[in-house]
């Protein structure tokens, strides 16, 4: 009997075959193992990794100290349902999050699968607590795939497209961003323009805003624009949401962004790299208003499993043991010298909070070059290195390459990105 071995050719066959075309994929490999910052495909070609799983693999692809944690619980049990009997390592890790969430007094965490579930979550607790329907997010926000989520949701490609309707009662405010000419003023004026035209502030029970956009384009809420939202959401008894889903854990140089503002939120979301590869997502904040949906309101059959609760412990261990909040400082400023260095035109805006990074990609007139930055992808992929792209434009390249990266193979990613850009 002759056994064929798969290739990448052979197993995209039979992806195209099962999967819907929605589902989409951005490289046509299929991976094999991988370690901290590499992936190996079934053809045993090696590439440097600096999309990280969309920003999940903050310690790296299978660190030891992880896999050891879940190791150890799988030898124990893999699943209860947390509303059904309980499990140390469920309290344990949220008692962990409410010590490090930047929210004064008591708090309270739930943990959840994805961070679509903490988003809506967010947006039960907050209609709970305040009796209200409206829900204020922002142009260029991401938020989830779920249907509220895509309500929430700032941008209509690919993500809303052929889903509508969405849900009703959300409004979108403009998010201030030099790069899209919206300042401060103009989109204050734009929140205050919805509370005249669309709903009044006493019938809004929330407002949602990444402190760093993702999908958006890594663009920052600055302190000076979290101190007026804060002001805004208390005159008028909005419920603050900062949704921390992909700037969480480290990736801007402080375990949460929100550390950076110096506002707090009255409830904060966090997902991704929360457990290096495992799924959860949790909600924390406030005890007054977690505490406002009735008994059975909150859970999930999957929340808060135990394998994904004991590597987000180990997580924040490794976070602190590697000191990789400075790292990620250390290769966010790496990295945006190495591309003003380079004193390209092509190279636009750089912005990033420690190693939350992305570069716009535009053309002789200034615009932005969407095909230019899919080019980019493409040859690195050829190079051996993965990238991704962002930014309501598709011309924004971001870097999320594991905090645990070793110092060569950051260099050698570089490298091919100048190598490319300068061709």
């Amino acid at each position: 009997m002759t056994i064929t071995k798969a290739t990448n050719k052979s197993l995209l066959e039979r992806r195209k075959a099962v999967l819907p075309t929605g589902l989409g994929v951005a490289f046509p490999i299929f991976a094999a193992h991988a370690k901290n910052s590499e992936v190996w495909d079934v053809e045993g070609n090696r590439y440097i990794d600096f999309v990280g799983g969309i920003s999940v693999l903050n310690t790296g692809h299978s660190h030891p100290k992880i896999t050891q944690r879940v190791h150890e619980q799988l030898d124990k049990f893999t699943h209860t349902a947390a509303q059904m009997i309980n499990y140390e390592c469920y309290v344990e890790l949220a008692e962990k999050l409410c010590e490090k969430a930047p929210i004064s007094g008591d708090k309270k965490a739930l943990f959840l699968t994805t961070g679509a579930e903490a988003v809506e979550n967010c947006i039960k607790i907050a209609r709970a607590k305040t009796g209200r329907p409206g829900i204020i997010s922002f142009v260029g926000g991401w938020h989830g795939r779920t249907l509220m989520c895509m309500g929430l949701t700032g941008k209509v490609i690919p993500y809303k497209k052929d889903f509508g309707p969405m849900p009703g009662s959300i409004f979108h405010a403009l998010f201030p961003a030099e790069e899209h000419n919206v300042t401060e003023e103009q989109a204050l004026h734009s929140l205050d323009m919805i509370f005249q035209a669309s709903i009044d502030p006493s019938e809004v029970a929330a407002m949602i805003i990444e402190p760093v956009q993702g999908e958006g384009g890594f663009h920052q809420v600055t302190p000076s624009f979290a101190k007026a939202l804060r002001a805004i959401c208390d005159e008028h008894g909005i419920v603050l949401i900062f949704d921390e889903v992909q700037c969480g854990f480290a990736r801007t140089g402080t375990l949460f962004a929100t550390e950076q503002l110096g506002v707090e939120p009255d409830l904060m979301t966090c997902a991704k790299s929360l457990a290096g590869g495992y799924p959860i997502s949790a909600v924390i904040g406030r005890k007054d208003i977690m505490d406002a949906p009735q008994t059975g309101g909150l859970g999930g059959t999957y929340s808060g499993n135990p394998l994904a609760c004991v590597a987000a412990l180990a997580v924040m261990e490794v976070i602190e043991e590697e000191n990789l909040l400075a790292r990620s400082i250390e290769i966010g400023d790496k990295i945006a010298a190495f591309l003003t260095d380079m004193q390209l035109s092509k190279i636009g805006h750089i912005r990033h909070k420690g190693a939350m990074l992305a570069f716009e990609l535009i053309d002789s007139e200034g615009n932005p070059d969407a095909a230019a930055t899919a080019e980019l992808k493409v040859k690195s992929f050829e190079h051996g290195l993965l990238l991704a792209s962002c930014g309501m434009h598709g011309n924004a390249i971001r870097i999320m390459v594991p905090l645990t990266v070793e110092e060569e193979v950051l260099q050698e990613g570089l490298d091919i990105i100048k190598t490319l850009l300068t061709a």
